[in-house]
């Protein structure tokens, strides 16, 4: 594990230490390498699923496919971030690059520790660099607010799931998840039972986010730059998942007065946050909604608590990563040449950037479920494993599944279909780098359904 934490660590001082000449371009090679070393995690020869295994660090078939994820992603990030620094000084550039490779070695450690009292602490350290990216290159002056709606959020559901740890630490002198794995604690189901129950989900459910609980998300996202978008979308909102599906083994008994509400909430999220989508004008607001919308059939799925429910979940949560990177990409490509979001103002662009509408119909499809995406996989997983829960959950999924459909059909439509206004006649064409960006994030959406075992999490 260390031979990806360390050069990474190494990353950090190298963007202060770099010639401005080849601080981009050695910082993006760099952090590719590191991305195409990282596949290595997707080998577990071992029948335990455990490898790398030292006191503090570890790599199963749960943790591999995010750790792979967010290395993939912080080239992508870099390179998606250029035309947004060129005007920036130096020192504000290498202040940006540090800011992503910290968060980057946060991330990582994140995923890959077997302590559940460091998985909390890395875990609100994620917070620092995330927070500095919004606030410092957020587009508009409601960055501040969304920064404090952010802040706010996750650092007041997170205090409960610190007294749990410190409970279970307490208690069995121990939070190692390898341990709770071999010998699971027994606890007894008491009306203590249900608010330890309560504290130790918080703040994954805020992080996912659950809906109701989910304000924080559309701000941050409207407000983040590209960079900050992107990891929100792609890594962030996926450790909350992570640290449900780490933690649920700890708790055995789930309440079933709980957990009714919180699946409830989860399945008529779909739907809200679907509709929400359908009259939204703004771009990206749009996509960030459609993250809730998502999010919520992973909640489902994660409380169903069976092999099928957390499988589908880990696949859908790594082919939502690339596919909501790639729309905020996309996003960003428009932004740049027509300086609005709005989508009324957004039409046509078929004519003005015919390449880049074809990435827009291969996003939209691949948001939307279509095959050959490996978002296909994870939802009809999920939906069926729900299915098996209650038969009354085709009933919302199908209808989330529809509505799903009919606003990526409408994203697609409004951006690059109708007349071209005439400010957009002589827009910049797009750039090969901007190709490269959607190609790594669609390449590998499309080659995981060659193989789905490697990110759902149940190796065979």
């Amino acid at each position: 594990m260390l031979k990806i934490i360390i050069p990474t660590i190494f990353l950090i001082p190298s963007t202060l230490l770099l010639k401005p000449s080849t601080l981009l371009m050695v910082t993006t090679t760099y952090s590719l390498l590191l991305a195409m070393l990282s596949l290595t995690l997707f080998n577990q020869p071992l029948i335990t699923m455990t490898l790398n295994t030292t006191p503090y660090f570890f790599t199963d078939s749960t943790s591999g496919p995010l750790t792979v994820l967010s290395c993939w992603l912080l080239p992508l990030m870099i390179m998606a971030s250029q035309n947004h620094l060129k005007l920036e000084p130096l020192p504000r550039k290498r202040l940006f690059l540090m800011t992503l490779t910290t968060l980057q070695t946060t991330l990582i450690m994140t995923f890959t520790t077997s302590e559940l009292i460091l998985f909390y602490i890395l875990f609100e350290t994620t917070l620092i660099p995330t927070l500095v990216v919004i606030t410092r290159w957020g587009n508009q002056l409601e960055r501040l607010n969304a920064g404090l709606y952010f802040l706010f959020y996750t650092l007041m559901s997170s205090l409960p799931l610190l007294i749990s740890l410190l409970y279970f630490n307490t208690t069995y002198s121990h939070t190692s998840m390898l341990m709770f794995f071999l010998h699971p604690p027994s606890l007894a189901l008491t009306k203590s039972y249900h608010l330890l129950w309560l504290a130790s989900l918080l703040a994954l459910l805020v992080k996912l986010p659950l809906y109701g609980l989910h304000l924080w998300l559309p701000k941050a996202h409207v407000e983040a730059p590209i960079a900050g978008s992107m990891v929100l979308a792609a890594i962030l909102l996926k450790l909350g998942g992570y640290g449900l599906i780490r933690i649920f083994p700890l708790l055995q008994l789930n309440p079933p007065n709980m957990m009714l509400p919180i699946m409830v909430l989860a399945l008529w999220g779909i739907l809200m946050t679907s509709s929400i989508c359908l009259r939204q004008t703004d771009l990206k607001a749009l996509i960030a909604y459609s993250s809730i919308s998502h999010m919520g059939l992973v909640i489902a799925a994660i409380f169903c608590q069976t092999p099928w429910g957390i499988s589908g979940a880990m696949t859908l949560m790594v082919a939502h990563g690339l596919t909501s990177s790639a729309l905020f990409s996309l996003a960003n490509t428009n932004y740049e040449r027509a300086h609005t979001r709005t989508l009324l103002l957004l039409r046509g662009l078929q004519i003005a950037l015919p390449l880049m509408s074809t990435w827009w119909f291969l996003t939209s499809l691949a948001n939307m479920a279509m095959p050959p995406s490996t978002n296909l996989i994870g939802e009809l997983t999920i939906i069926a494993a729900l299915f098996n829960w209650s038969h009354l959950t085709i009933i919302l999924t199908g209808a989330g599944t529809l509505i799903t459909a009919s606003y990526s059909l409408y994203m697609f439509l409004m951006t690059q279909r109708g007349t071209l206004p005439t400010q957009f006649y002589f827009m910049p064409p797009t750039h090969t780098r901007e190709h490269l960006i959607l190609t790594l994030h669609l390449l590998p959406l499309g080659l995981l359904i060659l193989k789905p075992a490697l990110t759902s999490g149940l190796y065979t």
